[in-house]
C-alpha cells in the first residue's frame, strides 16, 4: 500500500541513527515531507543523501540540533512548518546512553539522560502541539524501550527515562483525544544499530559474538534491522492506525523478560 503518508509532512529526531533513518527512508517511501534532526552534521548529511539515492523524489530537511536544548523545539517546529506548512506526524526519537549503576550516577549524566531522552519528546510534543491538532488526524510516535518495563542493572538512567515516555505518551493520548491526535509508543528490543556495531568493535567484539548474545535473548534469536522497527511506527503514524491510541507495541522478538 503506497503513499500512506501522501500529503503528510512529519518531525523526526535522532534522524541520523539506526532507527531513526529506517523511519525517515520509509516514510519518505511512503510520500511524507520529512525533517530529519540530528546533532551530527555529518551523520546526518549522510543520511540524507541515502535518503535521495534509494527516494529521488524523496522531500527530505535536514536541521543539526541539539534537541536536549528547550529552544531547538521551537526551531525545528518553525523549519518544518516553513518547508510544509503543516505538522501532522512527530517521531520522537533522539536518545543517548549511560552506563552507571544508580548506586553511583552522576548529576550530570542524570541531566542528559533525561534532557534528551524524556524532556526533548515533551517540549518538541508541546511545540508541535497545535499543528498536530489542526492535521485533524495528527499522530505522535514515540520511541521507548523494552526496558521501560523490563529495567536492567547499569542503565538505570536510561530505562527511568524509557519509562517516563510511556507515561507522557498515554496521558497525552487521554489529553488530546478530543483534538482527533493519537499518541502511542514503540518500545524496541535488540537492534542492530551502528552504535551498537561501533561499540562491540571498540571492545574488541565480533559479529558474530553479537549474533550469539541475540540468540539467546528473544524468542526471534536475531537482532532487528532498523527497517523491522521502522515499519510498526509508520504504521501507527498513519491513518492505518486510527483506532489506536494510548499503546506501547513491544516490538522485541518475544524479548526474554528475566
Amino acid at each position: 500500500m503506497a503513499g500512506r503518508l501522501q500529503g503528510k509532512a512529519a518531525i523526526i529526531t535522532g534522524g541520523a541513527g539506526g532507527i531513526g533513518s529506517a523511519t525517515g527512508q520509509l516514510f519518505a517511501e511512503e510520500g511524507a515531507g520529512i525533517v530529519l534532526v540530528d546533532r551530527d552534521a555529518a551523520a546526518l548529511e549522510a543520511v540524507v543523501a541515502a535518503i535521495k539515492g534509494a527516494v529521488p523524489a524523496a522531500r527530505v530537511v535536514s536541521l543539526v540540533e541539539d534537541v536536549g536544548e528547550e529552544a531547538a523545539a521551537g526551531r525545528i517546529v518553525e523549519a518544518t512548518t516553513s518547508a510544509f506548512g503543516r505538522i501532522d506526524i512527530l517521531v520522537n526519537n533522539a536518545g543517548i546512553r549511560a552506563y552507571e549503576p544508580l548506586g553511583e550516577a552522576r548529576s550530570e549524566t542524570w541531566n542528559d539522560i533525561l534532557r534528551i531522552n524524556l524532556l526533548s519528546y515533551a517540549w518538541l510534543t508541546r511545540e508541535a502541539i497545535g499543528y498536530l491538532r489542526a492535521s485533524g488526524r495528527g499522530s505522535v510516535v514515540n520511541v521507548s524501550s523494552t526496558h521501560a518495563v523490563n529495567p536492567r542493572a547499569g542503565m538505570g538512567q536510561y530505562d527511568v527515562a524509557k519509562a517516563g515516555i510511556i507515561s507522557m505518551t498515554k496521558t497525552l493520548a487521554f489529553e488530546e483525544a478530543k483534538h482527533g491526535l493519537r499518541a502511542n509508543a514503540v518500545c524496541p528490543g535488540l537492534t542492530l544499530t551502528p552504535f551498537h556495531i561501533r561499540r562491540a568493535e571498540a571492545a574488541g567484539r565480533t559479529r558474530g559474538d553479537l549474533d550469539a548474545e541475540a540468540k539467546g535473548g528473544c524468542l526471534a534469536g536475531r537482532w532487528a534491522e532498523p527497517r523491522e522497527i521502522a515499519y510498526p511506527i509508520l504504521w501507527l503514524a498513519s491513518d492505518e492506525a486510527s483506532y489506536v491510541t494510548a499503546s506501547a507495541i513491544m516490538v522485541d522478538g518475544g524479548r526474554f523478560v528475566l
